[in-house]
């Protein structure tokens, strides 16, 4: 029996269901009386906040939109705090449900991140480690939801090579894509659109919530290529924070000192590694050293910025869809990102690293009526429990293969004792665009421990102490005790995950590059 369903049906009066015998008659109290303890049975296990019936003709489980950008740091939105843009439309989700402070990915480069999120498994489960091809023949989240009735989507960037697989309707980019005018392609058939593709993948998502089944609950992956490298904006937000200097993050001359070395051979700094076409005009005369470095740095993030603002107008549009259609009551919304990145952080731009900004991710979801309004959660939560949080509300089994959890007892207010209190990483893509070297940590409420396996160097954080991870206490003795802890829960978490090094000098045999 499915939870959504007896939430929604056993709430509403009886005369409004059709078919349904007047009140008073004994088929009727028959049916009340199990109907009355069914729900008391089910409301008390799984905590269902009952909520009105659904009219004539629709779904009684819930819809799920799943809006997700590419590379949109949690810090870059106005609800976590952002000091540098603001974001009214992703901050309304926030407002009216719930925001995750400790969301992380488990491998932070764009296509692992996206075969973690349909499989709820890990990159050496899932078989995506580095830019190699998704084997869209394994179980997905999309493909749950398909069987089980749902009328599944899936709009914008896909960048997994294979086709979707599991959806009704697909119109993705290929590969990377492009900001203006880019190609599309639609259920096997490729042709360009005019236009910008924030608008375009918004227009395409409104689209299908337009033309889907009204008898079917839909799933929706509403993917955006902003703000990922190169960080054209549109017209509109071209000249957005012309006349504005933003301000330089905390850690923006960090001298790596403490570091291994994989900070210093890592080639995504803003001083050096940020390309013509991502500055799209040649520096000032005359100008060198730091003062190029801080020129670089406005170049840069006021493009990203102006690409989020696109987003968020869109995830706007969306939005109003939603309630000017009649779906907002009964839709779980969800804004992310597929990892974090780097604002001028350490000196850096992209993702990869375990650290903080490349680790965090935005994760946002509202439900109305049943998840408490501006509420916060402090949790640790992963990209790998998506599919299963899904999977749960829409009342179904969640596979024992999958190696997340659902987050739905914390959307609930009710976080089970046994909750993680830590989380494993794995990076392998080397060389690759950024020379980031391999490695594998683990992330506990207070401590990070790092390994960088090729060339056998740690590092170790202290995260109260050392919140932006300016100092590497490794080989501090006074640290020496935590060390040994952090290695025990990384190879405790490690046994349990089954990685045993499947890919850690080689990907996958499938692998091919994306271009």
């Amino acid at each position: 029996m499915i939870h959504a369903q007896i939430s929604e049906v056993l709430t509403c009066p009886p005369s409004s269901r059709v078919g349904m015998q007047p009140l008073g008659s004994f088929a009727t109290r028959k049916r009340r009386f199990w109907c009355n303890l069914i729900c008391f049975l089910f409301t008390g296990a799984f905590g269902l906040v009952p909520s009105s019936a659904p009219a004539e003709g629709k779904s009684a489980r819930p819809n799920i939109l799943f809006i997700m950008a590419d590379d949109h740091a949690a810090h870059a939105i106005g609800a976590y705090g952002s000091k540098i843009n603001q974001t009214p439309n992703i901050d309304s989700i926030a407002k009216a449900g719930m925001r995750f402070d400790n969301c992380f990915v488990v491998n932070s480069i764009c296509t692992p991140s996206r075969a973690a999120i349909l499989t709820g498994k890990y990159s050496h489960i899932n078989g995506v480690t580095v830019f190699n091809r998704f084997d869209g023949n394994q179980p997905t989240v999309a493909k749950m939801l398909q069987a089980a009735g749902y009328y599944t989507g899936m709009v914008g960037k896909w960048h997994l090579e294979s086709d979707p697989t599991g959806f009704d309707y697909w119109n993705v980019l290929p590969g990377q894509g492009k900001y203006h005018d880019p190609d599309f392609i639609e259920m096997g058939n490729r042709k360009k659109i005019e236009g910008y593709a924030t608008e375009i993948i918004t227009d395409l998502s409104i689209n299908f919530l337009k033309n889907r089944p009204q008898d079917k609950p839909f799933f929706l992956m509403c993917h955006h290529k902003a703000p990922h490298r190169p960080w054209e904006p549109d017209e509109k937000h071209a000249k957005m924070y012309e006349d504005v200097t933003i301000p330089e993050p905390e850690t923006f001359n960090d001298d790596y000192k403490t570091r291994s070395s994989a900070a210093t051979e890592a080639t995504m700094r803003i001083d050096r590694d940020l390309t013509p076409k991502d500055l799209k005009q040649a520096p000032p005369p005359g100008l060198a050293g730091e003062a190029l470095k801080k020129w670089k740095y406005q170049r840069y993030i006021k493009d990203y910025l102006r690409c989020i603002a696109s987003v968020d107008d869109n995830v706007g549009r969306l939005l109003k869809f939603l309630d000017d259609s009649g779906l907002a009551e009964n839709t779980i919304v969800i804004y992310t990102s597929d990892q974090g990145f780097f604002l001028g952080d350490h000196n850096w731009f992209d993702k990869r690293f375990m650290y903080e900004e490349s680790l965090r991710m935005p994760f946002i979801v509202r439900y109305p009526n049943h998840i408490k309004p501006a509420t916060v959660n402090k949790d640790m939560i992963l990209n790998v429990d998506f599919a299963p949080t899904f999977l749960q509300c829409a009342g179904l089994e969640v596979p024992k293969e999958i190696q997340g959890r659902s987050i739905l007892p914390l959307l609930q207010g009710k976080a089970p004792k046994d909750w993680r209190t830590s989380m494993y990483y794995r990076y392998y893509h080397y060389p690759a665009d950024h020379r980031v070297q391999p490695h594998y940590g683990v992330r506990s409420e207070r401590y990070k421990l790092i390994y960088f396996n090729k060339i056998n160097e740690w590092e170790f954080y202290d995260l109260k102490r050392d919140p932006h991870e300016l100092k590497n206490v490794y080989a501090d003795p006074a640290y020496a005790k935590e060390v040994q802890r952090a290695k025990a829960e990384m190879e405790r978490l490690r046994k349990e995950l089954n990685d045993h090094d499947q890919y850690a000098d080689h990907p996958p045999k499938s692998v091919t590059s994306i271009q």
